[in-house]
C-alpha cells in the first residue's frame, strides 16, 4: 500500500475551514482547478464526499464535521513542526489585560485556576472577565474581547474556534422510580 500524500492533509483542512473550493485554493495559493483536483484526490482517500452541495453553497458532510477538528489541529502540529520559532516565547515580562467573555459557572469553576497558571507564567498579565448573556462573534471582531467562551455556532473565519471540553448531563432520581 502506497504511503499517502501528507500534503493532502493541507488541502482538506482548508476545504474544511472555508467550506469552498475557490476560497481554500485561494488561502493555499492554488488554482480553483487545481483545488478542484484535490478535493478529488481527497474524496478517493477517505471515501466520503467531504463536501457536497447544498444550493448554491457547499455543505461539510457528516463524516467531514466530524474530522474538522482533529485535521486543525494535525496540520497546526505539523506547522509547528516544520516552521519552529527561534527563541522560546518569554512571557514573564509581557503587560497586558486579556478581557475575557465568559459565562459565570465558567468564571466559578475555572476562574481561580486559570488565574494561578497566568499569574506562574505571565505575572504582569491581568485577565478581565466580563459576562456573555448573548452568542456573538462581534465582541471578538471589534476588539472589545480577546477571547470568548462559551457554546459557540459557526463564527466565521477570521475567527479561530477550539473545543476545551465536552458536558455531560447526568440524571439522579430516588430509588424505586422507573424511568420512562
Amino acid at each position: 500500500m502506497p504511503e499517502p500524500d501528507l500534503n493532502l492533509l493541507f488541502a482538506l483542512d482548508a476545504l474544511l475551514t472555508e467550506k469552498n473550493v475557490t476560497r481554500a485554493a485561494r488561502s493555499l495559493h492554488l488554482s480553483a482547478s487545481a483545488m478542484s483536483r484535490t478535493l478529488s484526490r481527497l474524496r478517493a482517500a477517505t471515501g466520503d464526499p467531504l463536501l457536497v452541495r447544498a444550493g448554491r453553497n457547499m455543505v461539510l458532510t457528516p463524516h467531514a464535521e466530524a474530522i474538522r477538528e482533529q485535521t486543525q489541529n494535525i496540520v497546526l502540529e505539523a506547522r509547528s513542526l516544520l516552521c519552529p520559532s527561534s527563541t522560546a516565547a518569554d512571557f514573564s515580562t509581557l503587560r497586558r489585560t486579556l478581557r475575557i467573555r465568559a459565562n459565570e459557572a465558567f468564571v466559578e469553576a475555572f476562574g481561580a485556576a486559570l488565574i494561578a497558571e497566568v499569574s506562574a507564567v505571565a505575572p504582569l498579565v491581568r485577565l478581565h472577565f466580563s459576562s456573555k448573556p448573548e452568542k456573538s462573534a462581534e465582541f471578538l471582531r471589534n476588539g472589545s474581547a480577546d477571547l470568548e467562551i462559551g457554546v459557540l455556532e459557526e463564527m466565521g473565519p477570521e475567527i479561530r474556534v477550539r473545543a476545551l471540553f465536552r458536558d455531560r448531563y447526568v440524571g439522579v432520581v430516588r430509588k424505586g422510580l422507573p424511568l420512562r
